[in-house]
C-alpha cells in the first residue's frame, strides 16, 4: 500500500525548510565558529535558530551572502561596529556613502605606510638630511591674531586646521592685511607630555578686536636656529632631528618653546608634497655660532 501520488504526477516533496549548523556554515563562509559565535553575540550575523535545549547554532542558505560580506569589510580592517551600520543602512545611497568614507580612510593610511617605508629605507641606508641648512635668524616682537589652547599631541593637526581657518576668516572679516606667514609656537610639554599649550597666529599690520577664540597678541622676539622642511609632515621628524643635532653640538639652545613658520602650507592651495615649514629652536646669539 502506498500513498497516491498528487494530481498530474510526480512524487511528494518535503517542505521543511533546510538550514546549515554552525560547524558546516563555517566551512561554507570560511568564518571560524568562534568569530560566528562573537557575531551572534554582538547582533551582527545572528543564527536562523537556536536549539532552546542544546544552544546549537542554525544558519539558512541566504545567510551566506551577509557573510561573506561581513568577511571582506573586515579584509578591508572595517571595525564591527561600522559593518552593522553598514549592513543595516536604510538606502544603498548611505551605505556606498559609510563604504567610500572608510575606503578614503584606507587610502590616507596607506599613503601614510608608504611615506614611512621610504623614510625608513632612506635612514637605514645613511641617507642624510635632505631639507636643507640650517641657519641662524632673529625674529622680532610681531603683532598678530592668535589662538591659544591646551591640546593632545594626536589632534593637534585637526585643532591647528580649525585654527588657522578661524584665524584667516577673523582677520579677512576685519578688514586687515597678513603681514607674514602664519606661525605656531608649541610648548615642550606637547612633545615630553603629548599634551601642553599650543598657539597659531597670523602677523598683522594693525590690531585685531578679539573674536571668538581669536586674540590680539604680540609673539615675542627670539633667536632661533631654523631649518625648512620641505613636504608634508610625515617626515618632519627628521628636520626636527637635525635641527636639535645642530644645537646640541653648537652649544646654544636655551629653554623656551618651539616655533614653527608655514611658509607654504595647508593655508595654501599647494600640493602637500609642495608644503615648507620653517622649524625653529631658541638659542642664544654668540660670534662663533651665528651662520646666516
Amino acid at each position: 500500500m502506498g500513498l497516491d501520488p498528487p494530481p498530474g504526477g510526480g512524487a511528494i516533496i518535503d517542505t521543511v525548510t533546510t538550514t546549515l549548523t554552525i560547524g558546516d556554515f563555517s566551512r561554507a563562509t570560511h568564518m571560524s565558529v568562534k568569530a560566528l559565535r562573537h557575531y551572534h553575540r554582538i547582533g551582527l550575523l545572528v543564527p536562523a535558530d537556536v536549539d532552546r535545549h542544546t544552544g546549537r547554532r542554525r544558519y539558512e542558505p541566504e545567510q551566506i551572502r551577509r557573510a561573506q560580506v561581513i568577511r571582506r569589510l573586515r579584509d578591508l580592517q572595517m571595525p564591527l561596529e561600522e559593518i552593522a551600520a553598514v549592513l543595516d543602512a536604510p538606502t544603498i545611497e548611505a551605505r556606498n556613502e559609510r563604504i567610500s568614507a572608510h575606503l578614503g580612510e584606507l587610502e590616507r593610511s596607506l599613503a601614510q605606510t608608504v611615506a614611512a617605508v621610504s623614510t625608513l629605507r632612506e635612514l637605514l641606508d645613511g641617507g642624510g638630511n635632505p631639507h636643507g641648512p640650517i641657519r641662524h635668524r632673529s625674529v622680532p616682537d610681531t603683532a598678530s591674531a592668535s589662538i591659544t589652547d591646551t591640546v593632545e599631541l594626536a589632534g593637534a593637526s585637526v585643532w591647528f586646521q580649525g585654527a588657522i581657518g578661524e584665524l584667516f576668516a577673523t582677520v579677512a572679516a576685519q578688514g586687515l592685511v597678513p603681514a607674514g606667514p602664519p606661525g605656531g609656537v608649541y610648548a615642550a610639554e606637547l612633545f615630553t607630555e603629548h599634551k601642553g599649550t599650543a598657539t597659531v597666529f597670523v602677523p598683522v599690520d594693525g590690531e585685531p578686536a578679539p573674536a571668538g577664540r581669536v586674540q590680539s597678541e604680540t609673539i615675542a622676539a627670539a633667536e632661533l636656529a631654523v631649518i625648512v622642511h620641505r613636504g608634508s609632515h610625515a617626515g618632519i621628524d627628521r628636520s626636527y632631528g637635525a635641527l636639535a643635532e645642530h644645537v646640541a653640538r653648537s652649544a646654544v639652545a636655551v629653554e623656551g618653546p618651539i616655533r614653527e613658520y608655514y611658509l607654504v602650507g595647508r593655508h595654501t592651495p599647494a600640493d602637500e608634497r609642495d608644503w615648507q615649514t620653517e622649524i625653529g629652536w631658541p638659542i642664544f646669539r654668540t660670534a662663533a655660532a651665528a651662520p646666516r
